[in-house]
Parts: structure tokens; sequence; C-alpha cells
């Protein structure tokens, strides 16, 4: 940890770490509500957490090609209103493939590619990320048993590997656009993210 200072947001108050790991992408910011530390008598005092990657297209620029922003955003009230919880913040941008190949990706999806097909046709996996960095934060937070906000059963088993209990998955599911419909779907169908209504 290199950093630790009060963060109020409109969706509660926080308190923001940096990270800083051995890797060159092993950066990260955790937001912390509530007490993370410990084990827990009841699920529903679980910390509420999510790992959530960088997108600036989507979390900054409002991008409604995906669901980002929208899955950030529901992550923060969820959290902001729960007991406790984390939200990790990771530069794994474009599912781990940096924001110019990101870039390049869009653009081989605007000429007929879905987002997995465009990722690998630049030799990519589907989904590069890797979790073992966001396991260890959570451990130094002291969050070894999570409730986790995610529809992805890989960033599940990852984490679990990497010793984390994840006592329960939380659907992250924010309304769906017309737009990042087929994106979705995408990812229901070639990456087995559970989605429902897609």
């Amino acid at each position: 940890m290199v950093a630790q200072a009060e963060l109020p947001t409109r969706y509660g108050r926080f308190i923001i770490h940096g990270f800083r790991g051995a890797g060159p992408l092993d950066e990260a910011v955790a937001l912390v509500h509530g007490k993370v530390r410990g084990r827990f008598k009841s699920k529903n005092s679980i910390p509420l957490v999510r790992v959530h990657s960088q997108c600036l297209t989507g979390d900054v620029l409002s991008s409604q090609r995906c669901d980002c922003r929208a899955q950030l955003e529901l992550s923060l009230n969820k959290i902001g209103h729960s007991r406790s919880g984390i939200l990790l913040y990771l530069p794994q941008e474009g599912r781990g493939i940096g924001l110019m190949n990101k870039l390049r990706a869009y653009e081989l999806q605007d000429h007929g590619m879905d987002t997995v097909e465009a990722n690998e046709s630049l030799g990519f996996a589907a989904d590069a990320r890797d979790y073992e960095f966001p396991a260890k934060i959570l451990k130094k937070l002291g969050a070894k048993q999570i409730r986790l906000l995610s529809n992805n059963p890989e960033k599940v088993r990852q984490l679990e590997e990497a010793g984390i209990e994840v006592a329960e998955r939380v659907p992250c599911q924010p309304r769906i656009s017309k737009i990042s419909r087929a994106y979705l779907q995408t990812k229901k169908k070639k990456m087995g993210h559970l989605l429902d209504g897609v």
C-alpha cells in the first residue's frame, strides 16, 4: 500500500487506498467502505466486492459500446449502501489488452467482428486479465471472504484459486441499452458470462 485518504463520493464516503505490486501493470486503487477485515457470522455482513477493470471509453467517456460505466456506478451504489465493501479499480483496459489495442479492436468491430473475434484477430485471448494481484490486495485489506459483484465465472474461479473465499456471486447487471446488447450477447455466448434477459 502506497497511500490512503478519505474519498467522499455521491455514493457515500470511502477510504481510497493506492497499491503497487512488482509487475508493470500491478497498480490499483481500492475504495473501502465499512469493516472488511475478519470472518463474518451472516452472509449479509460479508463485504460486497467489485473487481472492476478500467475502461476509459466507458467509465470516463460514457461509451455505450459496453456496460462498464453502468456496472461501475451500480457497484459503487450497492457497496455504498451495504454494511461494508470494496471497489477495486484495475488498469486492465480492454480485458487486459491495453487502450490502443482496444481501439484497434473497436475498429475491427466496426467492420463486423464481435468483441471476441476482434481480440483474437489481434493475437490476444478473448479475456487476458489475471486476478492474482487483486487477490493479494483483498488479502492485504483483510477481506479473505467476500460477496463478489460479477457476471464472470472466470473471475470467481481465479479469485478462489488465489485464496479468496467467494461466499456469493452477486449479479452485476445494469439496464441493457440497445447499443450494448450485441456486446453482452457475445459475452454470454462466447465467454460464459451469466447474464439474464440478454
